[in-house]
């Protein structure tokens, strides 16, 4: 499993749900073994997880006629449809054969053009001192879009570590939520979606369907799967100051098929109130300058923030996602750093903790 640096003991946790016995994590992957049931359902719902690759080679080539003996050696015929269009992703570290063009040529040899209009299959390629790890992608398109958000604000944060932030802080799908600077809506919805018991790939396609291998049987057992949504949803509310923002909040919710379990308010920070059934969680991933005007004050905002939370959440807890630790401490004092991201070349670090009373940060 391939997922966002810092989200790899979410996903190990999410694959032993799965009845994964054995769990190894690297940075930004998680490794084990799984059945072909599990496969299907790991695609179907983990939440935090980007790709699940399979892994169907692995020896050493120390040159280029070494290398394309080795690919004639490979079995593709489980994991290539007659009509099949490869594409490749090659990475080579440490290693004599350091042309990833070269590389991929060799492989478009063993394995063929495909048909024009075939399925995509990716097949990923990683040498590292000569010693070659080949699999094939079974997801498809990345696992965190899940077919719903087509309406975006700005900066938009993957739903994967929307998923992510939730999970870290310990909500869960039983306790009110606020996100008061919610953008497109991506936290709300996930939460929604967790709290309706509904798996995040339910509606959409994956490429193990066009696998020769695939069983269909075992696919049907998976996707009959009951819902299990919580007796009572609690109280799910996004609000942002930008009515755009909003619009496109109401209209992903819509396609996520969570209009009825999320309410989205334009409204700014001051307006901030809580609602019947708490104490619960205030989650949020605050503009990072991009949906601010230059030269906004980021710090005030922030500090703005926790006041306003301190004051009219007390008792809940709060997770606030940021680029800045130095930033997000002037939300509140002493909150907990519990995960370290790389979100495509953004370090970002997600903390959460308790929020006292305004008081108590003055």
């Amino acid at each position: 499993m391939v997922c966002p640096p810092g989200l790899e003991d979410l996903v190990a946790a999410e694959i032993a749900g799965l009845g994964a016995r054995r769990t190894r994590v690297h940075k930004g992957a998680v490794a084990t073994d799984l059945t072909s049931r599990q496969l299907y359902a790991a695609n179907r719902s983990l939440r935090c997880a980007t790709r699940v690759l399979v892994r169907v080679a692995g020896f050493t080539a120390r040159s280029f006629s070494d290398l394309e003996r080795r690919l004639g050696e490979v079995d593709w015929a489980p994991w290539l449809a007659d009509g099949a269009r490869p594409a490749y992703r090659v990475t080579s570290r440490g290693s004599q054969l350091v042309h990833t063009r070269a590389i991929e040529e060799r492989f478009a040899a063993a394995l063929g053009a495909g048909h024009p209009e075939g399925p995509e299959q990716l097949v990923v390629v990683r040498v590292s001192r000569d010693r070659f790890t080949v699999s094939v992608d079974s997801s498809g398109a990345p696992l965190h879009m899940r077919g719903w958000r087509q309406a975006t604000a700005k900066a938009p944060l993957r739903e994967s570590v929307a998923a992510g932030m939730l999970l870290a802080a310990g909500w869960g799908p039983t306790t009110p939520l606020i996100d008061p600077m919610c953008g497109s809506g991506t936290i709300a919805i996930e939460a929604a979606l967790l709290a309706a018991g509904r798996d995040p790939g339910a509606d959409r396609p994956f490429a193990f369907q066009q696998w020769p291998s695939f069983e269909p049987g075992t696919w049907a057992s998976v996707t009959a799967t009951q819902e299990n949504p919580v007796a009572t949803c609690p109280a799910i509310i996004g609000s942002d100051r930008d009515a755009g923002a909003i619009g496109a909040a109401r209209s992903n919710a819509e396609r996520a098929g969570v209009a009825d379990l999320v309410e989205f308010r334009q409204a700014p920070i001051s307006d901030l109130e809580a609602p019947d059934g708490g104490p619960g969680y205030l989650i949020t991933n605050p503009p990072w300058g991009g949906r601010i005007s230059p030269g906004g004050d980021l710090r005030n905002l922030y500090a703005t923030l926790g006041n306003v939370a301190a004051e009219r959440l007390p008792g809940w807890g709060i997770g606030v996602l940021a680029a800045d630790r130095d930033l997000a401490r002037q939300v509140r004092p002493g909150l907990t750093e519990t995960l370290h991201l790389d979100l495509g070349g953004q370090r970002a670090v997600y903390l959460t903790g308790p929020l006292g009373s305004a008081n108590e940060m003055s």
